[in-house]
């Protein structure tokens, strides 16, 4: 088995097996032994906030409790950060016996984060698994395809919905927008000309997205030339024209010009 297949195989026993798993993208959920917890469990909307920070920030050292609070709140007092950390243990190890470190969340001193090896998070599951997509493009499409499908699959929806006008969600909920948007076109050019088809659709599921990713639009255009299709093409090209003009009062790209010279020339 390839070093890369092994990622993957590795990537998708976590997603199956771990005991807690959280889902933040279209809608925010959290799942202990496979079952969800509920939101009275959580108690205070400050201990599901706490937790989320920490989701948002996972990727960053061990914070410190008083650069934590100061991102989430605006008013506090040490006594908010005990007991939503309180919460958040009580939430994910209700039956943690007292006396022993938890399991999930890390503290180093005053500093907390959260465990990724055993805490399974859609988001950084979705970073990885393009990761693995990005490594096996054009050596193994195989494992790219199935990582790629598997990254999309996770996407549900934007970085939590709920905390849109927190500042602390935008970076996340932009960056996997993007690392989302870069797989479906990714996917689609591998599968350009075994399955235009299912290109087509994909490049139309990215601009559900961002109707400006101009990618899109040329994905979809070689798309229909295989198919045959060449008016169906320059529509899009058209159409890619209207909304880029309509939006940023701009014109598509030169490269993207040049595929509707190529696609006019077709005799």
């Amino acid at each position: 088995m390839s070093d890369l297949h092994q990622q993957l195989q590795e990537l998708q026993t976590f997603q199956e097996n771990a005991t807690i798993r959280i889902e933040t993208l279209g809608s925010f959920c959290v799942w202990r032994n496979q079952q969800k917890i509920e939101a009275k469990e959580w108690g205070r909307d400050k201990t599901v906030q706490l937790l989320q920070y920490f989701i948002s920030n996972r990727q960053r050292n061990a914070l410190h409790k008083e650069k934590i609070m100061d991102g989430l709140w605006e008013d506090w007092n040490d006594r908010d950060f005990k007991v939503a950390l309180h919460g958040i243990h009580k939430a994910l190890e209700p039956h943690r016996p007292s006396r022993t470190e938890p399991e999930y969340i890390l503290r180093q001193g005053v500093s907390y984060q959260i465990d990724l090896e055993k805490v399974w998070v859609d988001v950084e599951a979705l970073e990885r698994y393009i990761i693995v997509g990005n490594e096996a493009f054009n050596h193994d499409n195989s494992v790219a395809k199935t990582a790629y499908k598997t990254a999309i699959n996770l996407y549900k929806g934007a970085y939590l919905p709920n905390r849109v006008y927190e500042d602390w969600t935008s970076e996340e909920r932009e960056k996997t927008q993007l690392l989302v948007l870069g797989a479906y076109i990714t996917l689609a050019e591998i599968l350009i000309d075994e399955n235009p088809l299912e290109s087509i659709r994909l490049a139309q599921k990215a601009l559900a997205i961002d109707n400006t990713w101009e990618d899109a639009y040329r994905i979809q255009m070689q798309a229909y030339i295989v198919k045959g299709n060449r008016p169906q093409a320059i529509k899009t090209y058209m159409k890619c024209e209207v909304i880029l003009e309509e939006e940023y009062g701009i014109s598509p790209l030169p490269e993207t010009k040049k595929l509707l010279k190529e696609i006019e020339s077709i005799q």
